[in-house]
């Protein structure tokens, strides 16, 4: 049985890691981190023109028709050079009209998603309450009264894909009457969120979704699990380098035992989880029935062992480690938010014991 990457997604993949290479250099990664706002307007134009806004849209509606694990693997190389943009929540909106929405919905709204000419995000999570029982935005007369608290790149955003009491999914303009945005900062500068206030803003409810609102939680988790595990191997990277480069006692700090045998830990410790990753995008796609508990490990184990090799990281590189200069941090905060959104490694362990047996 084969279980690598067709010809076809080794090639997404390193064209994204070209572009990411040649466009968002650390030097300019820096630049973007320290303004904080989350956003190249000319990168994420490229993106688009690349295919990369429209991935999972289907053909009729302009976009390349691609399955999660596409998605996946776009999502673990942005992780990687810690690309800044409204990737994920664009790629959830997506997710979810492509999910709930009816077809005339699906007609008028995914091509210019699918085009880039309008960027979408997702607004799910209220404060602590991730899971959509416990959502409480409601929707009456076509009117939207809630808060959102963890809305990523909201302010960039043209549209809203909001989640109701009940499980259910609504469309908002995020410019209408009735919506407040405030800005949280976030720990994340590459990805600041967000909270979202609708006071009788007007929605329209999307004419499916029942049953279908998991799917594009677990869409999340993975997206999130991939964009940990694309930065957990960047920092890897980042360690070998340090390590090859820092001396102390006239040789490079990498010839010391301690230092190698941590390194080589990390990597045995994040390299296996690849494997789980593709799984758990794979079933979303292709095998129904695996996808929540393939998820639900995805997401608890590579967000867990990500931010251990974040930590590592931050103590392989001394007393420089922690500091705003040292570009480990803008790595190990990435992961920080890719662990806690949507649940942490905790929660999501507790849902894989909810799910039981198959």
């Amino acid at each position: 049985m084969d279980f690598g990457l067709s010809e076809e997604q080794e090639m997404l993949q390193e064209t994204i890691r070209g572009f990411a290479q040649n466009e968002c250099p650390t030097t300019r990664l820096r630049e973007l981190f320290d303004a904080g706002e989350g956003h190249d307007p000319a990168l994420w134009s490229a993106l688009a023109e690349m295919g990369v806004a429209g991935l999972t849209v289907p053909e009729e509606h302009g976009g390349a028709g691609m399955e999660i694990l596409d998605l996946a693997l776009v999502a673990e190389v942005l992780g990687e050079f810690a690309m800044p943009g409204p990737f994920l929540g664009h790629a959830l909106a997506i997710r979810g009209v492509t999910l709930a929405g009816g077809k005339d919905q699906q007609s008028k709204i995914l091509p210019d998603l699918a085009s880039g000419e309008q960027i979408a995000t997702v607004a799910l999570q209220e404060q602590a309450t991730w899971q959509p029982e416990e959502w409480t935005a409601r929707l009456r007369g076509g009117r939207l009264t809630g808060e959102k608290a963890i809305v990523s790149h909201a302010a960039l955003a043209d549209r809203f894909l909001v989640g109701l009491a009940g499980g259910q999914l609504a469309w908002v303009d995020a410019k209408a009457n009735g919506v407040e945005i405030e800005d949280l900062g976030g720990i994340d500068r590459t990805r600041p969120v967000y909270r979202v206030r609708f006071e009788s803003a007007p929605a329209e409810l999307l004419e499916g979704g029942d049953g279908t609102v998991w799917e594009l939680i677990d869409t999340a988790a993975v997206l999130l699990a991939a964009d940990a595990f694309g930065a957990a191997t960047k920092l890897i990277d980042i360690d070998v380098a340090y390590a090859l480069e820092r001396e102390q006692f006239g040789q490079p700090i990498g010839q010391f035992q301690s230092i190698k045998h941590t390194i080589a830990k990390l990597g045995t410790d994040i390299e296996p989880a690849r494997a789980l990753l593709w799984h758990a995008a794979h079933a979303l796609d292709a095998i129904p029935a695996d996808a929540p508990r393939s998820v639900s490990v995805a997401k608890a184990h590579i967000t867990d062992r990500a931010m251990n090799v974040a930590r590592e990281s931050v103590e392989l590189h001394g007393g420089y480690g922690f500091t705003w200069e040292c570009e480990v941090q803008m790595w190990f905060k990435r992961i920080m938010l890719d662990r806690s959104l949507f649940g942490t490694p905790d929660q999501w362990r507790e849902r894989t014991a909810d799910l039981g047996e198959y």
